[in-house]
Protein backbone atom coordinates (compact mmCIF):
# COMPACT_ATOMS: atom_id res chain seq x y z
CA UNK A 1 0.00 0.00 0.00
CA UNK A 2 1.01 3.33 -0.49
CA UNK A 3 1.56 5.41 2.48
CA UNK A 4 -0.18 8.16 1.00
CA UNK A 5 -3.19 5.71 0.87
CA UNK A 6 -2.74 4.91 4.70
CA UNK A 7 -2.68 8.78 6.18
CA UNK A 8 -6.03 9.40 4.02
CA UNK A 9 -7.40 6.50 6.39
CA UNK A 10 -6.12 7.32 9.86
CA UNK A 11 -3.45 8.46 11.94
CA UNK A 12 -0.20 7.20 11.36
CA UNK A 13 2.93 5.77 13.99
CA UNK A 14 5.79 4.29 11.65
CA UNK A 15 9.73 3.54 12.84
CA UNK A 16 13.19 4.64 11.17
CA UNK A 17 15.89 2.04 11.58
CA UNK A 18 19.42 2.49 9.75
CA UNK A 19 21.06 -0.35 7.91
CA UNK A 20 24.76 -1.33 9.70
CA UNK A 21 28.09 -0.82 8.79
CA UNK A 22 28.51 -4.46 8.08
CA UNK A 23 26.60 -7.15 6.84
CA UNK A 24 27.09 -9.24 9.83
CA UNK A 25 24.53 -6.72 11.55
CA UNK A 26 21.65 -7.21 9.39
CA UNK A 27 20.18 -9.94 11.95
CA UNK A 28 20.24 -7.42 14.66
CA UNK A 29 18.19 -4.76 12.36
CA UNK A 30 15.34 -7.31 12.04
CA UNK A 31 15.06 -8.34 15.75
CA UNK A 32 14.62 -4.34 16.66
CA UNK A 33 12.11 -4.55 13.19
CA UNK A 34 10.44 -7.38 15.30
CA UNK A 35 10.10 -6.07 17.92
CA UNK A 36 8.22 -2.83 17.22
CA UNK A 37 6.29 -4.81 15.38
CA UNK A 38 4.35 -5.74 18.36
CA UNK A 39 2.83 -2.44 18.40
CA UNK A 40 1.52 -2.43 14.85
CA UNK A 41 3.51 0.46 13.08
CA UNK A 42 1.77 1.36 9.85
CA UNK A 43 5.15 1.62 7.93
CA UNK A 44 9.06 1.20 8.63
CA UNK A 45 11.53 3.36 6.93
CA UNK A 46 15.05 2.23 6.00
CA UNK A 47 17.90 5.03 5.94
CA UNK A 48 20.42 5.25 3.41
CA UNK A 49 23.46 6.17 6.18
CA UNK A 50 25.71 8.83 6.27
CA UNK A 51 27.24 9.84 2.91
CA UNK A 52 25.17 6.91 1.19
CA UNK A 53 27.71 4.61 2.40
CA UNK A 54 25.74 1.49 3.49
CA UNK A 55 23.02 1.84 0.44
CA UNK A 56 23.31 -1.97 -0.62
CA UNK A 57 22.22 -2.88 2.71
CA UNK A 58 19.56 -0.20 2.80
CA UNK A 59 18.51 -2.61 -0.42
CA UNK A 60 18.38 -5.47 0.93
CA UNK A 61 16.86 -4.74 4.06
CA UNK A 62 13.78 -2.96 2.32
CA UNK A 63 13.00 -5.40 -0.01
CA UNK A 64 13.62 -8.39 2.73
CA UNK A 65 10.93 -6.29 4.80
CA UNK A 66 8.60 -5.53 1.96
CA UNK A 67 8.73 -9.50 0.76
CA UNK A 68 9.10 -11.47 3.89
CA UNK A 69 6.76 -9.23 6.62
CA UNK A 70 3.60 -7.75 6.14
CA UNK A 71 4.69 -4.61 7.19
CA UNK A 72 4.98 -1.98 4.39
CA UNK A 73 8.30 -0.20 4.28
CA UNK A 74 9.44 3.07 2.81
CA UNK A 75 13.17 3.04 1.03
CA UNK A 76 15.31 6.52 1.51
CA UNK A 77 16.88 7.76 -1.62
CA UNK A 78 19.50 10.39 -1.81
CA UNK A 79 21.63 11.78 -4.16
CA UNK A 80 24.67 11.64 -2.44
CA UNK A 81 27.50 9.91 -4.75
CA UNK A 82 25.35 8.63 -7.35
CA UNK A 83 24.80 9.25 -10.94
CA UNK A 84 21.63 9.47 -12.24
CA UNK A 85 22.05 6.26 -13.67
CA UNK A 86 22.78 4.90 -10.68
CA UNK A 87 20.17 6.17 -8.78
CA UNK A 88 17.17 4.91 -11.72
CA UNK A 89 19.08 1.36 -11.14
CA UNK A 90 18.02 1.64 -7.37
CA UNK A 91 14.92 2.61 -8.40
CA UNK A 92 14.28 -0.09 -10.86
CA UNK A 93 15.20 -2.82 -7.99
CA UNK A 94 13.07 -1.56 -5.51
CA UNK A 95 10.14 -1.39 -8.10
CA UNK A 96 10.55 -4.72 -9.31
CA UNK A 97 10.70 -5.98 -5.43
CA UNK A 98 7.28 -4.76 -5.04
CA UNK A 99 8.46 -1.70 -2.81
CA UNK A 100 5.99 0.80 -3.24
CA UNK A 101 6.95 4.13 -1.33
CA UNK A 102 9.88 6.03 -1.20
CA UNK A 103 11.30 8.99 0.42
CA UNK A 104 13.58 11.89 -1.97
CA UNK A 105 16.19 13.48 0.20
CA UNK A 106 19.49 15.21 -1.33
CA UNK A 107 21.59 13.35 1.69
CA UNK A 108 24.32 14.93 3.90
CA UNK A 109 27.88 15.00 2.40
CA UNK A 110 29.88 12.25 3.15
CA UNK A 111 32.05 11.71 6.47
CA UNK A 112 34.81 14.61 6.20
CA UNK A 113 33.00 16.82 3.11
CA UNK A 114 31.62 19.94 4.68
CA UNK A 115 29.55 21.05 1.73
CA UNK A 116 27.72 18.60 -0.57
CA UNK A 117 28.52 18.14 -3.85
CA UNK A 118 26.60 16.15 -6.68
CA UNK A 119 28.17 13.21 -8.58
CA UNK A 120 29.16 14.21 -12.08
CA UNK A 121 26.04 13.67 -13.69
CA UNK A 122 23.93 13.35 -10.45
CA UNK A 123 21.22 15.12 -8.69
CA UNK A 124 21.90 18.48 -7.12
CA UNK A 125 18.54 18.78 -5.15
CA UNK A 126 15.93 16.50 -3.77
CA UNK A 127 13.45 18.51 -6.35
CA UNK A 128 15.10 17.19 -8.74
CA UNK A 129 15.29 13.61 -7.35
CA UNK A 130 11.80 14.15 -6.78
CA UNK A 131 10.97 14.85 -10.72
CA UNK A 132 13.10 12.30 -12.05
CA UNK A 133 11.12 9.80 -9.77
CA UNK A 134 7.75 11.13 -11.03
CA UNK A 135 8.78 10.88 -14.47
CA UNK A 136 9.66 7.43 -14.16
CA UNK A 137 7.50 5.36 -11.32
CA UNK A 138 4.62 5.48 -9.53
CA UNK A 139 6.09 4.96 -5.68
CA UNK A 140 4.32 6.69 -3.19
CA UNK A 141 6.67 9.45 -2.47
CA UNK A 142 7.62 11.25 0.66
CA UNK A 143 10.09 14.26 1.06
CA UNK A 144 11.55 15.73 4.42
CA UNK A 145 11.28 19.16 6.04
CA UNK A 146 12.89 21.47 8.93
CA UNK A 147 10.75 22.80 11.83
CA UNK A 148 13.80 25.06 12.93
CA UNK A 149 14.95 25.36 9.01
CA UNK A 150 17.74 23.63 7.23
CA UNK A 151 21.27 24.28 8.47
CA UNK A 152 21.66 25.96 4.73
CA UNK A 153 19.07 27.77 4.48
CA UNK A 154 19.37 31.36 4.60
CA UNK A 155 16.07 32.45 6.27
CA UNK A 156 12.66 30.29 7.09
CA UNK A 157 10.70 32.04 4.21
CA UNK A 158 13.50 30.48 2.17
CA UNK A 159 12.90 27.22 3.93
CA UNK A 160 9.29 27.05 3.89
CA UNK A 161 9.30 28.06 0.06
CA UNK A 162 12.24 24.91 -0.62
CA UNK A 163 9.51 22.80 1.33
CA UNK A 164 6.53 23.86 -1.18
CA UNK A 165 8.45 23.48 -3.58
CA UNK A 166 9.10 19.66 -3.24
CA UNK A 167 5.27 19.15 -2.73
CA UNK A 168 4.31 20.84 -5.77
CA UNK A 169 6.61 18.41 -7.47
CA UNK A 170 4.90 15.34 -6.60
CA UNK A 171 5.60 14.60 -2.58
CA UNK A 172 2.72 13.24 -1.37
CA UNK A 173 3.77 13.81 2.38
CA UNK A 174 6.78 15.38 4.52
CA UNK A 175 8.51 13.59 7.88
CA UNK A 176 10.08 16.54 9.80
CA UNK A 177 13.41 16.36 11.17
CA UNK A 178 13.81 15.69 14.89
CA UNK A 179 12.92 18.88 17.44
CA UNK A 180 12.65 18.82 20.98
CA UNK A 181 10.07 21.96 21.74
CA UNK A 182 6.71 21.39 19.77
CA UNK A 183 7.01 25.07 19.39
CA UNK A 184 8.62 24.85 16.38
CA UNK A 185 6.55 22.23 14.86
CA UNK A 186 3.15 24.21 15.49
CA UNK A 187 5.18 27.23 14.03
CA UNK A 188 6.63 25.35 11.29
CA UNK A 189 2.75 24.17 10.28
CA UNK A 190 1.33 27.84 10.51
CA UNK A 191 4.41 28.62 7.75
CA UNK A 192 2.80 25.91 6.04
CA UNK A 193 -0.55 26.82 5.77
CA UNK A 194 0.16 29.96 4.72
CA UNK A 195 2.27 28.83 1.46
CA UNK A 196 -0.36 26.47 0.54
CA UNK A 197 1.53 23.40 1.87
CA UNK A 198 -1.81 21.07 2.15
CA UNK A 199 -0.30 17.47 2.34
CA UNK A 200 0.31 15.69 5.56
CA UNK A 201 3.66 17.17 7.39
CA UNK A 202 4.14 13.82 10.25
CA UNK A 203 6.16 15.16 12.94
CA UNK A 204 9.23 12.93 13.59
CA UNK A 205 10.71 12.42 16.94
CA UNK A 206 14.28 11.12 18.15
CA UNK A 207 13.37 9.89 22.30
CA UNK A 208 17.27 10.91 23.69
CA UNK A 209 19.25 7.86 24.13
CA UNK A 210 22.45 9.82 25.67
CA UNK A 211 23.74 13.23 26.58
CA UNK A 212 26.66 13.36 24.30
CA UNK A 213 24.78 11.54 21.34
CA UNK A 214 21.96 13.92 21.18
CA UNK A 215 24.21 16.82 21.31
CA UNK A 216 26.10 15.89 18.33
CA UNK A 217 22.92 15.02 16.72
CA UNK A 218 21.44 18.31 17.21
CA UNK A 219 24.52 20.35 16.68
CA UNK A 220 24.41 18.94 12.76
CA UNK A 221 20.78 19.32 12.18
CA UNK A 222 20.26 23.10 13.92
CA UNK A 223 17.51 21.32 16.04
CA UNK A 224 17.51 22.86 19.69
CA UNK A 225 17.43 21.42 23.26
CA UNK A 226 14.95 23.51 25.26
CA UNK A 227 16.79 24.70 28.74
CA UNK A 228 15.21 22.61 30.65
CA UNK A 229 16.30 19.42 29.30
CA UNK A 230 19.69 20.87 28.15
CA UNK A 231 19.70 21.17 32.23
CA UNK A 232 18.32 17.66 33.07
CA UNK A 233 20.93 16.02 29.88
CA UNK A 234 24.17 17.79 31.77
CA UNK A 235 22.59 16.20 35.16
CA UNK A 236 22.85 13.18 33.66
CA UNK A 237 25.52 13.13 31.34
CA UNK A 238 27.59 10.31 32.95
CA UNK A 239 24.56 7.83 33.45
CA UNK A 240 22.95 6.60 30.08
CA UNK A 241 20.36 4.82 31.68
CA UNK A 242 18.99 7.69 33.67
CA UNK A 243 19.36 9.86 30.51
CA UNK A 244 17.16 6.98 28.27
CA UNK A 245 14.79 7.16 30.82
CA UNK A 246 14.68 10.59 30.79
CA UNK A 247 14.01 10.22 27.20
CA UNK A 248 10.96 7.85 27.53
CA UNK A 249 9.45 10.80 29.76
CA UNK A 250 10.22 13.41 27.35
CA UNK A 251 9.17 11.75 24.24
CA UNK A 252 6.02 10.48 25.90
CA UNK A 253 4.86 14.17 26.41
CA UNK A 254 6.10 15.73 23.39
CA UNK A 255 3.88 12.62 21.81
CA UNK A 256 1.18 12.62 23.51
CA UNK A 257 0.96 17.00 23.25
CA UNK A 258 1.44 16.38 19.39
CA UNK A 259 -1.18 13.61 18.84
CA UNK A 260 -3.71 16.03 21.43
CA UNK A 261 -3.19 18.24 18.69
CA UNK A 262 -4.25 16.72 15.28
CA UNK A 263 -1.17 15.36 13.77
CA UNK A 264 -1.48 12.98 11.24
CA UNK A 265 1.10 10.38 12.75
CA UNK A 266 4.29 10.54 14.48
CA UNK A 267 7.49 9.18 12.95
CA UNK A 268 9.91 7.93 15.08
CA UNK A 269 13.63 7.67 14.56
CA UNK A 270 14.28 4.43 16.26
CA UNK A 271 18.49 4.15 15.91
CA UNK A 272 17.70 0.45 15.95
CA UNK A 273 17.09 0.58 20.01
CA UNK A 274 13.46 -0.28 20.16
CA UNK A 275 13.28 -0.34 23.74
CA UNK A 276 12.43 3.66 24.23
CA UNK A 277 10.30 3.74 21.50
CA UNK A 278 8.52 0.52 22.76
CA UNK A 279 8.22 1.82 25.97
CA UNK A 280 6.65 5.41 25.15
CA UNK A 281 3.73 3.03 22.72
CA UNK A 282 2.81 1.23 25.63
CA UNK A 283 3.13 4.31 28.19
CA UNK A 284 0.37 6.45 25.33
CA UNK A 285 -1.93 3.35 24.23
CA UNK A 286 -2.36 5.20 20.91
CA UNK A 287 -5.27 3.94 18.70
CA UNK A 288 -3.86 0.96 16.80
CA UNK A 289 -0.86 0.83 18.65
CA UNK A 290 -1.50 -0.36 22.12
CA UNK A 291 1.32 -2.32 24.06
CA UNK A 292 0.39 -6.18 23.11
CA UNK A 293 -1.57 -8.28 26.03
Amino acid sequence: MKIKEALQQKRTVSCEFFPPREEDGIPAVFRAIDRVRAYNPDFISVTYGAGGSTRDFTERITMQVKQETDLEVMAHLTCVAQTREEVHGVLERLDQAGVENVIALRGDPPRGQENFVPADGGFSHATELIDHIRSNFDFGLAAACYPEGHTESPDLDFDINYAREKVNRGADFLITQLFYDNRYFFEFMERAHKAGIDVPVIPGVLPILNTAQIRRFTSLCGATIPPELDSKLEQYAEDDSSVRELGVEYASRQVEELWGNGVPGIHFYVLNRSYSVSRILANLNLPGHAAPD
